[in-house]
C-alpha cells in the first residue's frame, strides 16, 4: 500500500470499513470513455447496475476516486458514475487556459452521451457544484436530470466588482501549488477540507486522493473558480436544485451555502459533523441527502 492511504471505508451491508484502495478498482472500477471527433478522453468511475442513474462531480483539490465511501452506499440502489474532470487523473484537459463552468459541463455533456445514459440526479461537490450548475442552465431538455444537488457549493470569484478578490484567491492558489507542490497541497489539505474531530483515515482519504492532482489542470480550475459566477447559472436553471453543507464547513461556511439557497428559494441540508469534504467525512449521512433528492421515478 502507498505511503499515506487509508485504510478504511464503510460498507453498506455491516457498516464494517475494510481496506479503501483493496477496493478501489472492484467496487468502484475507472474507464475511459472517448468522446468528440477528436479522441479526447474522459476517466470516469461507476458503481452498481441497476437504479436511477446518479452522477458525482468532484472539487477542485479531489478526483473520481474519492467519492468511493459515499459512492459504495449508493451503489446498492444507484448507477453511480464518478468523474475526473477535465485536466484530472487520466481526463483530457480542455484546449483553453482560462476555461467556464459551461466549458467543463459541455464535457459533461459529451461524457453522458457516450454512456448513453440520462441522469437521475446530478451531485456536484464545491467547484463541481459550479460545473454542475453551468450544466442546469444549458444541457439540452433531453439530458438535463430530474434534479441537482449541490454540496458545500463554491460561488466562484468572476462577478463584476469582485475582480481583487478573484486575482488575490488565484495568486495565493498558484503560489502554494509552486511553493509547496501537489504533495505539499495534499499534505495540507485536511486541515482546511475536514473538521477537527475527522479521523485519521478520512484524513489519508484527502491526502491520497489531492496527491494526485495535475498541476496544469488544477491551474485550469483555479481559473474557472476565480472567473466564473454560480449566481448566473442558477438564475437559469431549468429543474429544481437542492444545496447542502457541512455544519463545520470553513471553506464554503453554512452561512454562505445558505444564503445561496435562500437568495433562490432552494431546499438546505446542513451535514453535521463535516467539513468542506462533507462526503469523505460523513459519507452515510450525505448518502441519505442524495437518495432523498432522487427524483421519483
Amino acid at each position: 500500500m502507498e505511503q499515506n492511504a487509508p485504510n478504511t471505508t464503510y460498507r453498506a451491508d455491516t457498516g464494517q470499513q475494510p481496506d479503501l484502495l483493496a477496493v478501489l478498482d472492484t467496487h468502484f472500477a475507472e474507464r475511459e470513455v472517448l468522446v468528440g471527433n477528436d479522441a479526447t478522453r474522459v476517466a470516469c468511475r461507476i458503481g452498481g447496475t441497476r437504479g436511477p442513474v446518479v452522477v458525482l462531480l468532484h472539487g477542485i483539490s479531489s478526483g473520481a476516486a474519492s467519492w468511493l465511501p459515499c459512492a459504495s452506499l449508493l451503489a446498492a440502489g444507484a448507477r453511480v458514475i464518478a468523474w475526473d474532470a477535465p485536466g484530472y487523473g487520466r481526463s483530457t484537459p480542455l484546449p483553453m487556459p482560462n476555461p467556464t463552468a459551461r466549458d467543463y459541463a459541455l464535457r459533461l455533456e459529451q461524457l453522458l452521451g457516450a454512456l448513453k445514459v440520462r441522469p437521475d440526479l446530478i451531485v456536484g461537490h464545491s467547484l463541481g457544484a459550479l460545473m454542475a450548475s453551468a450544466y442546469a442552465a444549458h444541457a439540452p431538455n433531453d439530458m438535463q436530470p430530474g434534479r441537482f444537488l449541490l454540496l458545500s457549493p463554491a460561488l466562484g470569484y468572476g462577478a463584476a466588482g469582485n475582480e481583487e478578490k478573484s486575482q488575490a484567491v488565484a495568486q495565493q492558489r498558484i503560489d502554494a501549488l509552486e511553493s509547496l507542490g501537489v504533495e505539499g497541497l495534499a499534505q495540507r489539505g485536511p486541515t482546511r477540507l475536514l473538521s477537527p474531530a475527522a479521523t485519521a483515515d478520512a484524513q489519508a482519504w484527502v491526502r491520497w486522493n489531492m496527491a494526485r492532482l495535475n498541476p496544469d489542470g488544477y491551474r485550469q480550475a483555479v481559473a474557472l473558480l476565480c472567473g466564473d459566477d454560480i449566481h448566473r447559472y442558477l438564475d437559469q436553471r431549468q429543474v429544481p436544485v437542492e444545496i447542502g453543507c457541512g455544519s463545520e464547513d470553513v471553506v464554503t461556511t453554512p452561512v454562505a451555502s445558505s444564503a445561496l439557497a435562500d437568495r433562490f428559494a432552494l431546499p438546505f441540508h446542513a451535514i453535521a459533523d463535516a467539513g468542506h469534504a462533507c462526503y469523505i467525512e460523513q459519507p452515510q449521512a450525505v448518502a441519505r441527502v442524495v437518495r432523498a433528492a432522487l427524483p421519483p421515478l
